[in-house]
């Protein structure tokens, strides 16, 4: 039995050990920089700075999906931006990963918004495949980052 569910402040521990799953899967455990902490302060605080859906399969945490709302001017709309889909690997062939992208459409037509913008690695022909058997189209543009110095601490 498969739930979907929006992550409580009582999910952060569950939250955070998904977080480091996907890190571990792509090798990059080295470029997570947040805690328990900070997912509590940053999702759950006055004004959460990012939105998470949990999929429990047969009760247990098996997979989840991360968001953020961004605007648009070219659009004059706001969006989702996806920030991650993962899936445990042994819940993987059990369509709960299309079963959160689905959720994740609905919450979007709930708030009249009509478009998720995501990021996916070029050499990741499998999640390539997936969003496109969704409808999902891949655009070539550049992606940036300028990593600028670390904010001092007070």
């Amino acid at each position: 039995m498969l739930t979907i569910r929006p992550a409580t402040k009582e999910d952060v521990s569950i939250l955070y050990e998904l977080i480091m799953g996907i890190a571990r899967y792509h090798n990059q455990e080295y470029a997570v920089k947040t805690s328990v902490e900070e997912l509590l302060r940053a999702g759950f605080g006055e004004v959460a700075k990012f939105g998470a859906l949990i999929a429990e399969y047969e009760g247990k945490p098996a997979a989840y999906l991360s968001y953020t709302w961004n605007y648009s001017i070219w659009n004059a709309g706001s969006y989702m931006n996806l920030d991650d889909l993962f899936v445990k690997e042994k819940f993987r062939g059990k369509k709960i990963g299309e079963a959160l992208m689905q959720e994740a459409k609905a919450l979007c037509q709930s708030r009249n918004t009509n478009l998720i913008r995501w990021e996916v690695q070029k050499d990741n022909v499998g999640a390539i495949k997936f969003y496109e058997r969704l409808g999902a189209k891949m655009k070539a543009k550049g992606i940036f980052r300028w990593e600028l110095k670390e904010k001092p601490t007070a």
